[in-house]
């Protein structure tokens, strides 16, 4: 009988590796905390119809990707491949319309049918930033803002870059689209058997084709700048300038694009080369149209995703915040009152490890393996007149204390 494994496109979250996960859950919660973002978190899943209005039926998430099933009552249900339609959706049927700006963090996990590859499960874990109801460019800015934040607090900065790009309005993308419609008909002979399919639902999303040929096509193709009108110009010059006021970097990147029609104006993309082939570690953009087509009222909204995976391979190992104390009983009559000690202490807000079993050589050395703080050593001698040893593992020194007195002197260690 072979091993039991997990399933293809998931993995376990030992320890060492959730330590990572959790600092970046961490840094990015007290990051948004600081822009007035407040978290939330929405079922793992919806009704399937929420994710296929919002995503494309034709998209490739929709159509090849989402784990669905039917319910007991015959409705379709999807585990969630991204959180913004979830929180849209919660956004409309939580009545908030009057609550706007409505401005929310949001972290945990996704669930894609997708070739499994470095960085990339088929469950996976996003941390997510969404501003709904606010139409100015300083809500750009200001979302733009919180994700270099926190990678700047992830100390990863320096190894990811911005691209950013303007959609325009619906007025700038409808000219756009039927210049790339005019473009590429003239080009059928060549497109891919999915592209040929896009040119007149989605033309757009002939750009993030990655057919080779499609690629020599889509490097020619019409760009986007050439088609905004002057508000939509206007817009993105006081979101660059506004980045340039902030101090954050950005390279203008005029392929990068949304497929979906209610993504108007500000598209962007956190990239990075450290992790291999160049890859987002946050990607997101502006998407006035979204509520709409859920089925609210019309409501702008700007937001972002980014992948807690890649993030958690970028930083490395993280120290452990908190360093435990060991409590190591030499002989068989410390044990019970090294027990209780290690309760009472625990109580007191330190964090106590005691080994079940082993001699102090043994017990030593798992503190420490635990990178201990300090070692609490409780002998017959030290019974009899009611103290116990303190170790400083981090200095080498030891002292007498009273065990009336050790959850001070523990709480004293710098």
């Amino acid at each position: 009988m072979s091993l039991p494994q997990p399933v293809r496109g998931t993995h376990d979250l030992l320890p060492e590796d959730f330590a990572r996960h959790a600092h970046v859950q961490a840094t990015a919660r007290e990051m948004a905390a600081r822009f007035g973002y407040a978290e939330m978190a929405t079922p793992i899943f919806e009704f399937t119809e929420v994710f296929a209005r919002t995503m494309g039926e034709s998209s490739d998430v929709v159509s090849k990707e989402m784990y669905s099933f039917e319910s007991r009552s015959g409705e379709s249900m999807t585990l969630r491949p991204e959180y913004t339609a979830g929180i849209c959706r919660a956004f409309i049927s939580n009545g908030l319309q009057q609550n706007v700006p409505f401005k929310v963090f949001a972290a945990g996990p996704m669930f894609r049918y997708e070739r499994p590859q470095k960085g990339r499960q088929r469950q996976f874990h996003q941390i997510d930033v969404e501003c709904i109801g606010a139409a100015e460019a300083k809500a750009d800015i200001e979302v733009i803002a919180i994700g270099a934040s926190i990678l700047g607090a992830l100390g990863v900065m320096q190894d990811c870059s911005l691209e950013i790009n303007t959609l325009g309005d619906q007025e700038s993308r409808q000219a756009y689209r039927t210049a790339l419609v005019e473009y590429f008909s003239a080009h059928k002979s060549s497109l891919s058997k999915d592209s040929l399919e896009r040119l007149e639902r989605n033309p757009l999303r002939i750009l993030d084709s990655k057919d080779k040929d499609d690629r020599v096509l889509v490097e020619k193709a019409p760009l986007f700048n050439d088609y905004l009108n002057s508000y939509s110009s206007d817009f993105f010059a006081e979101v660059l300038e506004g980045l340039s006021l902030l101090g954050i970097d950005y390279s203008l990147n005029r392929r990068l694009v949304r497929g979906l029609d209610y993504y108007t104006h500000t598209a962007f993309e956190f990239v990075t080369t450290a992790l291999g082939a160049q890859g987002a570690v946050i990607a997101g953009g502006r998407y006035d149209g979204l509520i709409e087509t859920l089925g609210g009222k019309p409501t702008p909204g700007i937001g972002w995703a980014g992948g807690i995976e890649r993030l958690a391979m970028l930083i490395g190992d993280v120290p452990a915040s908190i360093r435990p104390i060991a409590i190591i009983p030499v002989g068989d009559a410390a044990e019970s009152v090294a027990a209780k000690l290690a309760h009472r202490l625990r109580q007191d807000g330190h964090s106590i490890e005691m080994a079940f079993k082993g001699n102090v050589g043994k017990r030593m050395k798992r503190a420490n393996k635990l990178n201990a703080r300090a070692a609490v050593l409780i002998g017959e001698d030290e019974l009899a007149r009611n103290v116990c040893t303190l170790r400083d593992l981090d200095q080498g020194e030891q002292s007498e204390v009273a065990l009336s007195d050790i959850s001070a002197a523990l709480g004293a260690l710098s």
